[in-house]
């Protein structure tokens, strides 16, 4: 799958890198948008995250990146936040979306360095709501991340378990002087999976998880003491926002393969509630402090689920020209029994059998 992914890539001008860890773990980037399009076990064939159903042949993939449609490849990609500011030019006016082509896909340089693969893009983005154009650069470093269970002992059927990751390092970088905009810009890291999973937010205290488009049938949407559920399985575009204050700093993705054995997809990330969480609902661009999201979408624009988290912003009131985040990917693969052991492990124990 890997080779293949990357062979039709490649043979359409879409050059790819691939990096394999020590401990099998393997990545596959795509330098053109900036993202890890492939994650890989190891001797394993299929793909942990979803990638477009174009890149399945030379000739769709090669009519795919002709379109002037934005073009969403898959996988692990960083956009910038406040999404009013950048993605609709005339807020507060919201008949135009448009991804920024010089944020997605960019201009992305990659490097080997001793660390691992590295991207840099430099861009400037108008921010609609100031109307300040902003001087930026974003920096992505991705190194291993060995099994978080490889020294525990309490949990049976490890050994039968595929498990890949690694670690993304992000910064971001206010450049030239006086450039700091009125508003703060904050790095904004998305993870593209198959439709159809249930979304897994441990939380510190029971909250409401923020509905920023969409109805979401309340079947779908589970809220107890210390978790939300959210089962991705609706037609349509759909999203939803957690407050920081309340968010633990991991989110799973649970979901049953083609082949029936199951996956469990872990973001850990730092959550700082002291932070400036600057993303906010379209229709109330003044309710800050949403650290995590969750996107799901089975429409024109594909059928996938997006775990999504914001990193506190940098400019304006900050005071601040510059943050680095770092987080890991942790993907399990197997029987169902194991993965939900894993999820209660690393998630929350209030999952149950059920799930």
């Amino acid at each position: 799958m890997i080779d293949t992914l990357a062979d039709t890539l490649n043979s359409v001008g879409k050059e790819t890198e691939r990096c394999r860890f020590p401990d099998g773990s393997t990545v596959l980037v795509l330098p053109y948008g900036g993202r890890i399009l492939g994650l890989f076990a190891p001797g394993a064939a299929a793909n942990f995250y979803w990638t477009h159903p174009a890149l399945e042949s030379e000739r769709t993939a090669a009519a795919f990146y002709a379109s002037d449609d934005w073009h969403n490849s898959g996988g692990d990609r960083t956009w910038l936040a406040p999404e009013v500011d950048i993605f609709f030019p005339n807020f507060p006016n919201r008949d135009t979306y448009f991804q920024p082509r010089q944020l997605d896909p960019g201009d992305y340089a990659l490097t080997t360095t001793d660390r691992g693969l590295e991207l840099t893009n430099r861009l400037t983005v108008m921010l609609s709501r100031s109307r300040r154009q902003v001087e930026l650069q974003i920096t992505k470093l991705v190194s291993p991340a060995p099994n978080p269970l490889r020294r525990e002992r309490g949990l049976g059927g490890l050994s039968q378990i595929e498990y890949a990751g690694y670690t993304l390092r992000t910064s971001l970088e206010l450049l030239g002087r006086g450039l700091e905009p009125v508003h703060p810009v904050g790095l904004w890291n998305l993870v593209q999976m198959p439709h159809g999973g249930d979304l897994l937010i441990p939380t510190y205290v029971r909250t409401e998880p923020k509905v920023y488009f969409g109805e979401i049938a309340d079947l779908d949407l589970i809220v107890s003491d210390r978790l939300v559920r959210y089962r991705m399985r609706a037609s349509g575009e759909h999203k939803i926002g957690v407050r920081a204050v309340a968010t633990a700093g991991r989110v799973g993705y649970l979901h049953q393969m083609p082949d029936r054995q199951w996956a469990l997809i872990i973001r850990n990330f730092l959550v700082d509630p002291s932070g400036e969480y600057v993303d906010v609902p379209w229709d109330e661009p003044e309710d800050m402090g949403y650290s995590t999201q969750a996107c799901n979408v089975n429409s024109a624009l594909g059928s996938f689920s997006e775990l999504e988290y914001h990193v506190p912003a940098i400019g304006g009131s900050t005071g601040k020209t510059r943050t680095e985040d770092v987080a890991q990917v942790w993907a399990f693969r197997g029987a169902r029994e194991t993965i939900q052991a894993i999820a209660a492990c690393l998630l929350t124990a209030e999952l149950s059998d059920e799930s």
